[in-house]
């Protein structure tokens, strides 16, 4: 018999993108899953202390979606929809409880497992934790094989092997530096002069256009496919990751490093100077030790990765066993 799953997702792309990652790796034949997509009023602002086991900060709307007859199981995917699934536990005490990232101090006792990244050890934990490396994503064999069918003609006349690089920006007040950006851009064609080929180059809001002209001026004369913040045409992203032979990532964003990760090719990372925070370092040293990754920084040419990273493998064996 099936067991029944209720998907709590919010309007975060990168919690939202975790949760369907894991999802797609459980298998259909065992279980019944339904999205539960939630909106939110001012006092979801709350902290969970205060919200507790109940639908406070939920539009009424949503309130309706969570109701009777409740699932056997519940995956919940940021801090704001921790309260949503220990008010179901509530109605329910025979519900699993299942979180993506640390849930807080708060009702923590409550979940049956909560998947962690490792990076996050230093958080307060309890037996129902279990750690993963890095985050669940979605960029399996298969859609990057479909996405290569796509844009591997529209690369063809690139001469290789081709570099992407994906490249983030600010984080929590640090801004990407000028220095930064400019290290970046002397980092990559250092890359190119020793290994030829083209780059397939795409940026983001946070990139800020100052650094993203001194990245684009360092790379003058070096071929190239560029996708940059505010272009109006199709999105190459994972193009880039499905045509690619190694791939340059920023470490700012955890989603872009594990999804470059995922793909199981060369991935360089660029940690720059005076920028990213303690948590970043730390996953970019669990990539470095686990073999998924490699510094930009004295980039070894023989680096291959020991497998292909998707946390969202571990975390559906993880509830397989619940």
């Amino acid at each position: 018999m099936k067991k029944t799953l209720w998907v709590l997702l919010d309007s975060r792309t990168g919690s939202v993108g975790q949760a369907r990652g894991v999802v797609q790796q459980l298998n259909p034949e065992n279980y019944d899953i339904s999205e539960k997509i939630l909106e939110y009023t001012k006092l979801s602002g709350l902290p969970n202390f205060l919200r507790g086991k109940t639908l406070i900060g939920l539009s009424p709307a949503s309130k309706k979606q969570i109701a009777a007859p409740y699932p056997d199981m519940v995956l919940s995917t940021s801090r704001r929809t921790v309260p949503v699934a220990r008010f179901i536990k509530k109605q329910n005490h025979a519900t699993k409880l299942i979180q993506l990232m640390h849930p807080g101090r708060t009702g923590l006792k409550e979940f049956d497992l909560a998947l962690v990244p490792e990076h996050d050890k230093n958080k307060v934990s309890y037996p129902n934790i279990k750690y993963i490396v890095g985050a669940p994503h979605r960029m399996t064999p298969k859609a990057l094989a479909d996405a290569e069918k796509i844009w591997a003609p529209r690369f063809a006349d690139l001469p290789k092997p081709l570099t992407a690089v994906v490249v983030g920006g600010a984080i929590k007040g640090k801004e990407f530096s000028l220095e930064n950006a400019t290290e970046l851009g002397k980092k990559i064609k250092e890359l190119k002069q020793k290994i030829g080929g083209s780059i397939l180059i795409t940026t983001s809001r946070r990139t800020g256009a100052k650094a993203e002209k001194a990245i684009m001026d360092a790379l003058i004369g070096i071929p190239a496919y560029t996708f940059l913040w505010g272009d109006k045409k199709e999105n190459p992203y994972v193009g880039y990751l499905a045509c690619a032979d190694n791939i340059v990532v920023t470490g700012d964003s955890v989603s872009m490093c594990c999804e470059a990760c995922g793909t199981g090719k060369p991935v360089f990372v660029f940690t720059g100077r005076h920028w990213l925070t303690r948590k970043h370092i730390r996953f970019i040293a669990s990539l470095y030790k686990n073999g998924y990754a490699a510094a930009l920084k004295g980039y070894n040419l023989n680096f291959k990765p020991k497998a292909r990273l998707n946390a969202a493998v571990d975390a559906a064996e993880f509830i397989d066993k619940l």
